[in-house]
């Protein structure tokens, strides 16, 4: 099965993706991921990377697909893959149905007004790297899980959402008219507990 997750920033498609992973026995995939792995094994292409983000700049189309079919050649990926990130755009997508074309794009959707609660409510843990809501542990400082310290991701900000939800409706969202051309678009209502949303979702993959 060869699965793409579609959604917003702060649409749960992290927290999905580990369950969908760890069920169907698929190969996470996350860009970001990768780009870190390569940044800190000082690969070749990590060095690119990480001279272009040290500019500034997103990372070109070309050398993230470059990244990415790199990865899905791997032996783990021979009977599947979920990419969660990936594609961003339509170049990228095309790019994706000419090597590994997805069997399935799942759409986690929520109202974009409750992402920017969602988000700037987000309290990550230094030690386990758990995330956790303010709604769900009040004020409290210190992670439910392990007792680490909680701190607020920088790009966790009111202004920093506003801008990364700019750029996936511009970006991103064509993709879902994209794939629904295509007949493999399924929209997940994920404005429901985590679990409920996991359950719809196995509904449509098994």
């Amino acid at each position: 099965m060869k699965l793409i997750l579609l959604g917003a920033p702060g649409s749960g498609k992290g927290t999905q993706a580990a369950l969908i992973s760890e069920k169907l026995n698929l190969p996470h995939i996350s860009t970001g991921d990768i780009f870190r792995d390569n940044i800190k094994r000082k690969t070749e292409i990590g060095l690119k990377i990480k001279s272009i983000i040290d500019g500034g700049d997103l990372c070109p189309d070309d050398l993230t697909i470059e990244i990415v079919k790199q990865r899905l050649s791997e032996k783990d990926c021979e009977n599947g893959y979920l990419l969660d990130g990936f594609p961003r755009n339509i170049t990228q997508a095309k790019a994706l149905d000419e090597s590994a074309a997805p069997d399935k794009v799942i759409e986690l959707v929520i109202p974009l007004e409750k992402i920017e609660k969602r988000i700037t409510g987000r309290r990550s843990c230094v030690k386990c790297k758990s995330s956790f809501h303010v709604d769900l542990i009040g004020n409290r400082k210190d992670c439910p899980t392990c007792g680490g310290e909680l701190f607020v991701r920088d790009d966790d900000n009111p202004t920093s959402v506003k801008e990364r939800l700019a750029v996936y409706k511009t970006q991103t969202a064509p993709l879902i008219e994209y794939y629904a051309k295509q007949g493999k678009l399924v929209p997940i209502n994920a404005d429901l507990p985590i679990e409920e949303v996991f359950a719809d979702i196995l509904k449509v993959v098994k």
